[in-house]
């Protein structure tokens, strides 16, 4: 077995990470969003409130176009999402969240919330608040398009 100080950050980042997806996932399956994968909410997570163009969703997501297109078909099959004219260019297309994703958001957001709460109770506010601005920080070196 590995021992906590053999362990590198990133893993100690992911293994919670992971958990609260699964609590999410498990969350959204109970309200009959068992539909969903992964895959896809790495996608739809970053759909803006007006819509995003494919390659800026390939691009954030870091999938190739073709991954991400692929992924959005699948979404707009199940109604999560639909494509709609681009009203700065003709030519191009918005990824937009469709009704049924609208539905999906509070499911996920009490998820969130709740495992982020059990967080906050077992490492205290002191810590919870620490946590949050150390990754916060983190985030300023590490995710491109904060």
């Amino acid at each position: 077995m590995v021992t906590e100080s053999e362990l590198n950050t990133g893993l100690l980042l992911f293994i919670p990470y992971r958990a609260l997806e699964n609590r999410v996932f498990a969350a959204l399956a109970e309200s009959g969003f068992d539909d969903f994968t992964p895959a896809q909410a790495r996608v739809m997570q970053r759909i803006g409130p007006d819509g995003t163009r494919l390659t800026d969703l390939a691009e954030q997501a870091q999938v190739t176009k073709q991954t991400a297109g692929f992924l959005v078909d699948q979404l707009e099959r199940a109604g999560y999402v639909r494509r709609v004219p681009d009203p700065t260019d003709r030519r191009a297309r918005l990824v937009c969240v469709a009704e049924r994703g609208l539905a999906a958001v509070p499911v996920a957001a009490a998820a969130v919330a709740e495992v982020e709460a059990e967080w906050a109770a077992h490492l205290g506010r002191r810590r919870m608040s620490q946590l949050r601005e150390a990754l916060t920080m983190l985030r300023e070196i590490t995710d491109p398009y904060a």
